[in-house]
């Protein structure tokens, strides 16, 4: 019984290495995704909350100079999100190109409480995070 149990394995092991001939290459943390396609480019939807439209289709730079240095700076591909944070908010202000190539800019913000991390109103956030 245990010969059995032992040809079985092997078998086993044996079959799941002859597949595909499909090899692992390990990802490099320098790799970028490539931008879009020009002809795959879709237009972002933009945030259009009351109270917004100062920093909405504003760019990282302006940002940074008018809210100060961002808690977080992440950029994924063409997209970007910085995130800013005041006594009682955190604010996540969301940059993405309005047309392939272009540099991005803000066209989505999000707010939320520090604590519990229930929605928070925009604008009041927006002043929260300046006066600090």
């Amino acid at each position: 019984m245990r010969k059995l149990a032992i040809i079985t394995m092997a078998a086993a092991v044996s079959a799941c290495s002859a597949g595909s001939g499909a090899t692992y290459a390990p990802s490099s943390a320098s790799a970028r995704p490539a931008p879009p396609r020009a002809d795959t480019f879709k237009p972002p939807s933009i945030d259009r909350a009351a109270g917004v439209d100062g920093i909405i289709g504003t760019g990282a730079p302006s940002l940074l100079r008018r809210l100060g240095n961002a808690r977080i700076d992440l950029t994924e591909g063409d997209s970007r999100k910085l995130q800013f944070a005041g006594a009682s908010c955190v604010l996540d202000i969301y940059l993405y190109p309005l047309q392939a190539g272009a540099e991005p800019v803000a066209t989505h913000i999000e707010a939320r409480l520090r604590q519990g991390g229930a929605a928070a109103d925009k604008s009041q956030c927006l002043s929260e995070v300046e006066t600090r």
